[in-house]
């Protein structure tokens, strides 16, 4: 029986394996600082497989100063960060596996119909927070190198599996990865697509633009300046900045998706007492970077606007506006879509769905941005999980999505690795 054959009817006879385990990573909280108990799991799957294990703590001082490091976690302890590696026996191209383990809060427990840590599984779908981001993408991931381990396939090329910490937050994990030597050939991130490809990946950061005022009685507001009504032209102006940046954008990735690169405007505080004029607004949200662009670049954008504003608006060109970067940044990546790997990876989604994929630009930024722009890694993303309902409440994941997606992966990692007859 071919190698093919073998992996093939293997993720096909080990479905269930496959639902139990996500079920047991989903049951885990691993939110931020919390990671430790489904790495654990992980960790214990892949000493099971006889792979070769990599586990420490971050130490923040080796990553301070990159220019690609930006967290505001003060210490990594008691929060793992892994890697395995499926030694090849040489002559073939490498493949990175990477997913991350961290998942974002789950908000309103109200709004769930089930626990958010249940894993419940009801009409084909597993429910949970991380079940589709991207618990369900690593566990695609662990069915398709378990498969390779059952079947007896010697790869040629090295895989080098990844489960990494804070990439909710802007990617420490995987970029102490980077620096701690992990690159290779070849990049895969099962995060939500959809089943979609991703070749490019959209970048963004994290912004708070202060807005002066001067407060005054509400009774005689015209004594001062209401720093929530300056806010607003504030606001008008980003929506205006995000339309000139917007429409600069005219790869053909990017035709199904409305905004490519959004502003967007996540919070707003400002006003202690309802009879009083406010003197500062704070305003805090994302914006997008183009998968061509830097990090730097679109920051330089952002602040030629605000100092026009400034310039041209009598108060703030004498109180003028602060504005800061914080908090999450993620790094933009591109690859073309003619790339080998895409080629590879298109090929066996044809093979085992029998469609020709969907490819597109990712409408958020990922890991990927880390691997391609400092570990000088291909990278494309390509998961289970359903977009729509990442970071939602009754999060969920459709399981068969997941099995197709493992077979993919499996057969692109046998074609790309290449294996010894």
């Amino acid at each position: 029986m071919k190698e093919e054959d073998r992996i093939r009817r293997w993720l096909k006879e080990n479905r269930a394996r496959g639902a139990r385990l996500l079920q047991l990573l989903v049951r885990e909280n691993s939110t931020r600082g919390n990671e430790s108990s489904a790495q654990a799991i992980i960790i214990e799957k892949c000493r099971q497989l006889g792979l070769t294990l990599d586990i420490w703590e971050i130490d923040r001082n080796e990553l301070t100063g990159h220019p690609a490091f930006c967290c505001d976690r003060s210490s990594f302890a008691g929060s793992p960060n892994f890697v395995a590696v499926l030694k090849g026996v040489g002559g073939g191209r490498s493949i990175i596996l990477n997913g991350h383990i961290d998942v974002v809060p789950v908000g309103d427990v109200s709004s769930w119909e089930r626990d958010p840590f249940s894993g419940w599984i009801e009409s084909g779908k597993l429910y949970g927070r991380g079940a589709t981001d991207m618990k369900g993408g690593t566990v695609a991931l662990l069915m398709a190198l378990e498969s390779i381990v059952a079947a007896g396939v010697k790869l040629k090329g090295d895989l080098i599996f990844q489960s990494v910490i804070e990439e909710e937050s802007g990617g420490a994990g995987t970029l102490a990865a980077v620096l701690r030597g992990y690159k290779a050939d070849g990049a895969l991130i099962p995060e939500p697509t959809n089943m979609k490809l991703f070749p490019k990946q959209q970048g963004s950061m994290w912004f708070r633009i202060t807005v002066p005022g001067k407060a005054a009685h509400g009774g005689t507001r015209y004594e001062g300046v209401n720093a929530i009504e300056k806010a607003q032209l504030v606001i008008q102006r980003l929506l205006q900045l995000e339309k000139v940046r917007n429409a600069k954008i005219t790869d053909s990735l990017y035709e199904n998706i409305p905004i490519p690169i959004p502003i967007n405007v996540g919070k707003i505080q400002s006003g202690e007492w309802p009879s009083s004029v406010p003197d500062k607004a704070i305003i805090e949200g994302r914006m997008g970077v183009a998968p061509e662009e830097t990090i730097f670049g679109a920051q330089e954008e952002m602040e030629n606007c605000l100092r026009e504003l400034n310039e041209q608006d009598e108060w703030f060109s004498s109180h003028p506006l602060g504005l800061e970067w914080f908090g999450g940044r993620w790094q933009p990546g591109s690859l073309e879509p003619d790339h080998p790997l895409m080629q590879e990876l298109s090929k066996s989604f044809k093979q085992v769905t029998g469609k020709e994929p969907v490819i597109e630009a990712s409408p958020w930024g990922t890991d990927g941005g880390i691997l391609s722009s400092v570990g000088n890694t291909p990278v494309v993303v390509f998961g289970p999980g359903i977009t729509e309902v990442a970071h939602d409440a009754n999060e969920h994941i459709y399981l068969d999505d997941l099995f197709t997606s493992s077979e993919i992966i499996a057969l692109t990692i046998l074609a790309w690795c290449g294996c010894e007859d």
